[in-house]
C-alpha cells in the first residue's frame, strides 16, 4: 500500500462544492462553546457535502480564526446561518419540511443503528451545549430523537465526534 498525495485525492475546488448536489441534512448546534468543535463540525459538514450548518445562541460564528484552525477552510464551503434561539431555528425547519431530530438521550429515543433514512425526506440534526446537551424545549419541538449507543462508564461524547457518526450514519444510508 501506498499512501495517496493530495493531487491525487480529487478534491472539490470551493466552487465545484457549492455546486454539487447537497446531502438533505442541515445540522443545528445550540449554544455550542468550544471553537474547535465548531471547526470541526464545519470539517465534518464539508466531508459528506451536508446541506448547511444553523449556529443558534452563545454558538460563534465565521469568521473566526479558532474556528479556521479546525475547519481548515470548510467555513468557505458550507452553507451557515445564524439564529438567536434554537426554537426559532427548529420552527423555520419544520415549516420547510425538514424532519428535525434531537441527538440526545432521552426517553423513548431511537437508537442510531435503528434509524432508517427516508431518501425522500430532508433532516435536520439538532446538536446541543457541550454540558447541558439539547435544551428540553428543543427535545420537547423536535419531530424525534436519536440516541448513539454507549457502553462505557461516561456516556456522553464530544458533540464534534457525535457529529460526525451521526452525520456519517445518515449520509451512509443517503449514497450507499
Amino acid at each position: 500500500m501506498r499512501k495517496l498525495e493530495n493531487s491525487e485525492l480529487e478534491r472539490k475546488s470551493i466552487e465545484d462544492f457549492k455546486q454539487s448536489a447537497k446531502t438533505p441534512i442541515t445540522i443545528v448546534l445550540d449554544d455550542v462553546r468550544s471553537l474547535h468543535n465548531i471547526g470541526s463540525v464545519f470539517r465534518t459538514a464539508d466531508a459528506f457535502l451536508v446541506e448547511k450548518i444553523i449556529l443558534c445562541g452563545i454558538t460563534a460564528t465565521p469568521p473566526n480564526k479558532e474556528i479556521h484552525k479546525t475547519a481548515l477552510g470548510a467555513t468557505e464551503t458550507v452553507a451557515w446561518e445564524h439564529y438567536d434561539n434554537v426554537l426559532d431555528a427548529i420552527t423555520t425547519l419544520k415549516k420547510e419540511a425538514v424532519i428535525t431530530l434531537a441527538i440526545e438521550q432521552v426517553e423513548s429515543a431511537i437508537f442510531l443503528q435503528d434509524f432508517k433514512v427516508d431518501p425522500s425526506k430532508k433532516y435536520g440534526l439538532v446538536f446541543g451545549n457541550e454540558v447541558h446537551g439539547v435544551a428540553q424545549e428543543a427535545v420537547a419541538l423536535c419531530d424525534g430523537c436519536i440516541e448513539i449507543p454507549q457502553l462505557g462508564t461516561k456516556h456522553s461524547l464530544n458533540i464534534s465526534v457525535s457529529a460526525g457518526i451521526v452525520v456519517w450514519d445518515l449520509f451512509k444510508q443517503y449514497h450507499y
